[in-house]
């Protein structure tokens, strides 16, 4: 080799190149915040938290209830699931959105992000996700070495995908292999599909042989009550992904799964393989409890109703106070996240030394205490001036009760039921007025 010839590459192994992948990351946004929150608490500060997407309301007692029945079920359960609790998803997506599946078609995890993780470290495309995005979906991407393909959105369509930007990336490498998440209800955005949307999504995505997770974790919590699956439109390309998280209230019983379609049978026994060897089963006592939340019945649907109503109302209540206070909202449909974005305020926020989206959160929460995310952890620029709040500190058991005792859901319902929320909020349209 010449004296001034650059080094030859350094062949890395696997291991190592995995070992550098996850050295540049971070802890998650979501959870960071939740921390830095604590330790203001603890110290004596008034914090709204609007930072971490925790469901606000309880577990529904008919599924606490059944919990408390299987409490003593301890064996190792097959590493598909729990045969009981797959037939009753099939009933479940059948009787929401008219697909048949099998028991065979269903893989259930520890919650869909370890599923999320193990399809992307089973599947060998690129991914394909829009900015914004939920904080966890790049990073894992980046743990596994994936390329990510970042699809722009705009706010006139609701910050979701459009056929036009995804038909664009398709066609710089038509036979590329691609995974697109397609989050709807959105977080961060609470962005949600029509069917036409999908219809159309779902011909450019046939067209160029683009598998879809389709990530459904908020689909309860569409406020309409009438979320549409994109397997609907795309049977044969479309992984449904959904668990009780979201809208059972049930972050913490850590239970998902992935619905395949036959066609896709290879990519779910390669996930089961990896599963095998990584968390081996999901915990039998919650698995045989969160049967009876799939089962529905008339006590889940009382539930969802009263959830749907509080969440519409107070989704209402922020985008029009942070409009009025000149930020951009985009529509939100369901869930519980806002994305609100300050660029048109963007000179008087520049006066204030305020240039980008984490100096605009962590000037929120050190002068307000009101606890946000920054644009930036969602893929956006970070001179963007966005970021994303969840509406969720509040006592949801508390409204839902109220709700059911005959109380008008209004502003001073809100008020009443959902202070932290309601201060918060105004606190935000204050501070960005500068009043």
């Amino acid at each position: 080799m010449l004296a001034n010839a650059p080094p030859e590459p350094l062949e890395l192994s696997p291991s190592v190149q995995l070992n550098l992948n996850i050295r540049g990351l971070g802890l998650s946004a979501t959870l960071a915040i939740n921390e830095r929150s604590a330790e203001l608490a603890k110290a004596g500060r008034t914090v709204r938290r609007l930072g971490l997407g925790q469901s606000p309301f309880p577990v529904p007692e008919i599924m606490r209830r059944a919990l408390s029945d299987n409490a003593h079920q301890k064996d190792y359960l097959p590493v598909q699931g729990l045969r009981p609790l797959r037939e009753s998803i099939c009933g479940y997506l059948e009787r929401t959105q008219g697909l048949n599946f099998d028991p065979e078609d269903i893989l259930i995890g520890p919650g869909t992000k370890e599923l999320m993780f193990l399809v992307q470290l089973a599947y060998y495309g690129d991914l394909v996700i829009p900015t914004p995005s939920w904080v966890s979906y790049a990073p894992q991407a980046q743990i596994l070495g994936r390329r990510i393909i970042w699809l722009p959105t705009e706010i006139e369509t609701g910050l979701g995908v459009t056929p036009r930007a995804l038909k664009a990336v398709c066609q710089d490498d038509p036979h590329r292999p691609r995974l697109l998440i397609l989050n709807s209800p959105g977080n961060p955005t609470g962005t949600t599909y029509t069917p036409d949307n999908l219809d159309r999504i779902a011909q450019v995505a046939r067209d160029h042989r683009v598998l879809l997770l389709s990530d459904e974790i908020y689909g309860g919590v569409q406020f309409d009550g009438d979320h549409v699956s994109a397997a609907r439109h795309y049977r044969g390309g479309t992984i449904i992904s959904d668990g009780l998280s979201k809208w059972a209230g049930a972050g913490g019983w850590r239970l998902g799964f992935f619905a395949f379609p036959k066609s896709l049978s290879w990519l779910k026994d390669a996930m089961a393989a990896a599963a095998s060897e990584t968390y081996t089963s999901v915990s039998a006592p919650i698995q045989h409890a969160a049967i009876a939340g799939f089962d529905g019945g008339a006590e889940m649907d009382a539930y969802l109703e009263r959830s749907r109503a509080v969440l519409k109302a107070l989704a209402g209540f922020v985008s029009d106070t942070l409009t009025a206070a000149g930020a951009e909202v985009n529509p939100i449909g369901g869930g519980f996240y806002a994305f609100p974005n300050f660029d048109p305020l963007k000179d008087r926020l520049a006066a204030r030394g305020i240039e980008t989206s984490q100096q605009l959160c962590e000037r929120l929460l050190e002068e307000t205490g009101v606890a946000t995310l920054p644009g930036s952890a969602f893929g956006r620029p970070p001179a963007e001036l966005s970021l994303r709040l969840a509406y969720v500190d509040f006592e949801g058991g508390a409204a839902m009760d109220a709700l059911a005792a005959g109380e008008t859901l209004d502003h001073g319902f809100l008020k009443r039921h959902a202070p932290n929320v309601v201060e918060g909020i105004e606190a935000m349209a204050r501070w960005a007025e500068g009043k």
